[in-house]
């Protein structure tokens, strides 16, 4: 009987075939017609959204979404790179990069507000005085130490009589038997207002390195030597993350022949005069070859330079006056950790008898450095060039 029960009748099955026939015939017919078949497609994708937002609860969930990690493009910790020129490698058949052809991938971080610049550097301090700068330096370049390069460009070289560019563009210097500190501000050059901020409102004790990109570098130079500052010139060197992180076309690489070491090089001393020394520009992967410091050493040397690092080429010695940072401070990017790493500049000075930082021309390094710098003596320590702490 269950059997019989679950079976249909014959006429039944003849029934349901006929009908099914009959809908389809319908139905293909509505398809058909092109405003049925577009409204029957419209509601389709409406529908497909509508659930692909109740799923998802983003309504922009569709959309593309680049997502980038923090320290790919960024050296500091709560702050985008913002600081690195656009550049491009030259191709072989390429003309030299024209310094008017660079931009800045991001613009600075915006200044402070008036009543943040006046603050105390530390508690319980008075805001300080203006700065003063002292006395500026002789004009560049200082005839005997520079002769045309393979390019026409003017080169520096040693003197007959001896004298160097490690030795007459620093800045003087008379020790007082304080403990010395010294801080260099990097990456000036490429923006305007904090170049001049860095100038214009830091001690002259305070050594600026200039990017060999900048357009008009030497008139930044002259200012800053004009201001009192003894400078640097930023040498790009190969990274450990290079190419993916490419600090310019003129980027010293590890694995280069010695002679492409050297032209480039030659290329980038010949921006400008009166620095008494190059400072690396990242450069991980280049330092730690022992066969491309080896030329760059011979080739600073045979120059009358000196070489300042900001702490990555601490292991390395060298036959020329130099000198490496003990920190960074302003790996992280407000007042207060800055503040913090200038104590422990301090601490170290206080402890070794010297010290040197290096940070980078953002406003609120400049603000920070300005503030601390003005409290020094006062707390028994001597503001000193980087020059004043270089050894051979």
């Amino acid at each position: 009987m269950a059997a019989k029960s679950s079976r249909k009748p014959a006429y039944a099955a003849r029934s349901g075939s006929a009908g099914s026939a009959a809908l389809r015939a319908k139905l293909g017919t509505a398809l058909a017609n092109p405003y049925i078949g577009a409204s029957g497609a419209g509601c389709l994708f409406l529908a497909s959204l509508a659930t692909l937002v109740l799923v998802t609860s983003d309504p922009h969930a569709g959309n593309p979404i680049v997502r980038l990690e923090l320290t790919k493009i960024g050296a500091t910790k709560n702050a985008p790179e913002g600081w690195r020129e656009a550049l491009t490698a030259e191709e072989p058949h390429e003309a030299p990069l024209k310094p008017s052809e660079l931009k800045l991938s991001r613009a600075p971080f915006p200044p402070e507000s008036a009543e943040e610049s006046h603050k105390p550097a530390f508690e319980g301090e008075k805001p300080p005085p203006p700065v003063q700068q002292g006395p500026g330096l002789p004009r560049a370049p200082i005839a005997g130490l520079t002769a045309p390069g393979p390019g026409g460009a003017p080169l520096p070289i040693i003197a007959a009589d001896g004298r160097t560019a490690a030795d007459v563009y620093a800045r003087p210097f008379t020790p007082n038997g304080r403990p010395k500190v010294s801080v260099v501000i990097g990456g000036l050059g490429l923006n305007a207002q904090t170049t001049r901020a860095a100038i214009e409102t830091l001690p002259g004790e305070v050594t600026l390195a200039f990017a060999p990109y900048a357009e008009g570098l030497q008139g930044w130079i002259d200012l800053a030597r004009q201001h009192g500052h003894e400078v640097l010139l930023e040498t790009p060197m190969e990274p450990a993350d290079y190419p993916e992180n490419d600090p310019g076309p003129y980027t010293l690489i590890a694995a280069n022949r010695p002679e492409d070491t050297v032209r480039k090089l030659e290329w980038l001393m010949s921006r400008a005069t009166g620095y008494f020394g190059l400072v690396n520009d990242l450069g991980a992967r280049f330092i730690d070859n022992d066969q491309a410091m080896n030329t760059f050493n011979a080739v600073l040397k045979a120059r009358g330079l000196a070489f300042v690092d900001d702490g990555v080429a601490a292991r390395r010695a060298g036959p020329i006056p130099r000198v490496s940072a003990d920190r960074v401070i302003d790996d992280e990017l407000s007042a207060s950790a800055i503040d913090a790493q200038l104590r422990a500049l301090e601490n170290g000075a206080s402890a070794r008898g010297q010290s040197l930082g290096s940070g980078f021309a953002y406003p609120v390094t400049i603000n920070q450095v300005r503030l601390w710098a003005a409290g020094l003596q006062a707390r028994g320590l001597q503001l000193a060039p980087a020059s004043a702490l270089a050894r051979r």
